[in-house]
This record gives C-alpha cells, sequence and structure tokens, in this order.
C-alpha cells in the first residue's frame, strides 16, 4: 500500500505532467481561462488517460511484446488514445452541449496531447505492473487536473487586476504558469 501512495504522490506533485514535465501545454494553456472549461478538460483528461493507460498497457504487454512488433507502439497507442477521444466528444456532445462547445478544439486536441501519450510510453519504460500502470496513468491526470484547475483560478484573478498591456492574456498566463511549476518543485523533497 505504501508503494502505491508514493506512486500517487510522485505522479501527482513530485512529477506533474505539465508542471514538471512541461507535456500538455496546449490544452493547458488554451483551456484555463475560465474555471467551468478547466474542471470540464480536467474530467476528459482524467477519463482519457486513465482509459488509455490500461488499453495501452494490455496492447503493449499482450500483443506488440508477444508478437515482437514492439515498433508499432506509437501508431497503437495514437489509435487507442483517438478512439477514446472521439468517446468522450461524442458522449458531452450529447449530454453536456455547453461545455462541449466550451472546450471548441481543445476537446480534439486531447488526441494529440503529448501527456496522454507521454504517459503510456512511461508506463511502458518503467516496465509498471497493470495495477501501476492504471494507478500512475490515474494520478498524472489528476495533477494535470489539479494544475489545470488552479491555473484557471490564478488566471481568473489576473485578468479581474490591471495587467500591463504587453503581457495581457497568454504572456501573463505563461508567467503564471512558470511560477506554478515552481511551486511545485518544492514538492521534490516529499519522497
Amino acid at each position: 500500500m505504501g508503494d502505491f501512495t508514493v506512486l500517487i504522490i510522485s505522479s501527482i506533485f513530485i512529477n506533474n505532467i505539465i508542471l514538471a514535465q512541461y507535456l500538455g501545454a496546449c490544452p493547458f494553456v488554451g483551456t484555463s481561462k475560465k474555471m467551468e472549461t478547466a474542471v470540464g478538460m480536467a474530467g476528459a483528461v482524467v477519463f482519457v488517460l486513465t482509459m488509455a493507460g490500461m488499453i495501452t498497457w494490455i496492447i503493449n504487454t499482450y500483443f506488440l511484446v508477444q508478437l515482437n512488433i514492439e515498433f508499432l507502439r506509437t501508431i497503437a497507442f495514437i489509435m487507442v488514445i483517438a478512439s477514446l477521444v472521439q468517446f468522450v466528444e461524442m458522449f458531452l456532445k450529447k449530454s453536456i452541449p455547453a461545455l462541449y462547445a466550451g472546450l471548441g478544439i481543445f476537446l480534439p486536441l486531447i488526441t494529440t496531447n503529448c501527456a496522454v501519450m507521454g504517459v503510456c510510453l512511461l508506463n511502458v519504460q518503467d516496465e509498471l505492473t497493470f495495477l501501476q500502470a492504471i494507478i500512475t496513468s490515474a494520478a498524472y491526470a489528476v495533477g494535470f487536473g489539479v494544475a489545470l484547475v488552479l491555473f484557471a483560478g490564478v488566471r481568473e484573478r489576473i485578468n479581474l487586476g490591471r495587467v500591463p498591456s504587453p503581457l495581457r492574456d497568454t504572456s501573463i498566463g505563461l508567467v503564471t504558469a512558470g511560477m506554478l511549476a515552481m511551486a511545485f518543485i518544492g514538492f521534490r523533497g516529499m519522497v
């Protein structure tokens, strides 16, 4: 149980996929202007990343490695991720049209989100067990969501103040993301 706790804390805070490894910057910066959109994107990434971590581990372990065709890993993983994103997109379009409209182009961009692909490849590279891969994928996704929601909250507060014109919008967002990343570096000494 202790190993899983370390794995979770490490994935969420210490090796945060966006703030420590800087993967997934497009949806991070693009959907963090409003809290509702950030929460919706965080939920979509949690679902896609957790499911992709599970499915890609199974495909890699029982098909690619067994058939000695590991060179097809990237293509297989992209197909899994794209399928999951299509599922999420159809679900949101039918069930929550306002969120679907709010996410706009950033929802299909989860398919090319390097954070999702990065976590799937890290699971394989680190030779995790199936349970470890699920926990790590979910924890990385939660870490992405925590960073995204924190960032959205800070950006909403910043937009209420007076920001010099050269630093408005994306510029102040990137400066804020850098400060948030430095704050997360403080977690490195925890584990």
